[in-house]
């Protein structure tokens, strides 16, 4: 079993430099290497609708943190 190597871990500040959210920075909080896509802390923001648990008494809509392509980010420093 092989691991895929990133330029970007988790903790890294980046800019995304391509797409519709060419410009915006934040830090990376999860990276999907087999699926090259990294999540970036409010850079593309989605909306998604969950039922009632115990956690989320009242269900409703939350933000979600969506993921972005790899290779359309830039890092800017290392954590």
């Amino acid at each position: 079993m092989s691991r895929k190597k990133t330029h970007v871990n988790p903790g890294d500040e980046v800019q995304v430099i391509a797409g519709n959210h060419k410009g915006k920075q934040g830090t990376v909080l999860e990276v999907h290497a087999e699926k090259e896509q990294v999540v970036v802390e409010g850079v593309r923001v989605m909306k998604k609708s969950v039922r009632r648990s115990e956690d989320n008494p009242d269900g409703g809509i939350v933000d979600k943190d969506g993921p972005i392509h790899i290779s359309n980010v830039k890092k800017i420093k290392s954590a």
